[in-house]
């Protein structure tokens, strides 16, 4: 059974940092590609991050580059998104997603590519 669990969205102020987790199933996590993605009223889902949890590749969205950082614990099979210096257009439902690998980075931003998702967190930022 694939299961993704977000967590860790809430409200902050502009400048401030919150830690979003995602809990995955075993079969989910080890030696597959995640990725964080993000969607605001009225707008696409857009990707955030990117990861292969079985090496070390990572990829993120120019937007979030040097203010995003994604970790993962290979033990709780939970990928972390460490988000700091937070905007206000940084608002949005953030999703956890995973595929498994063979696509290629180059297509790490696109969702159609992922078959899994969790159920979203909200993070507001003012």
């Amino acid at each position: 059974h694939v299961q993704l669990v977000e967590s860790g969205g809430g409200s902050v102020q502009a400048g401030g940092s919150l830690r979003l987790s995602c809990a995955a199933s075993v079969s989910t996590f080890s030696g597959n590609c995640m990725a964080w993605f993000r969607q605001a009223p009225g707008k696409e889902r857009e990707g955030v991050a990117f990861i292969y949890t079985g090496g070390d590749s990572t990829c993120y969205a120019d937007s979030e580059k040097g203010r995003f950082t994604l970790s993962q614990d290979n033990a709780k099979n939970t990928l972390y998104l460490q988000m700091n210096s937070l905007k206000p257009e940084d608002t949005a439902m953030y999703y956890c997603a995973a595929r498994p690998p063979g696509y290629g980075s180059s297509t790490w931003y696109l969702a159609s590519y992922y078959n899994y998702w969790g159920q979203g967190t909200q993070v507001t930022v003012s």
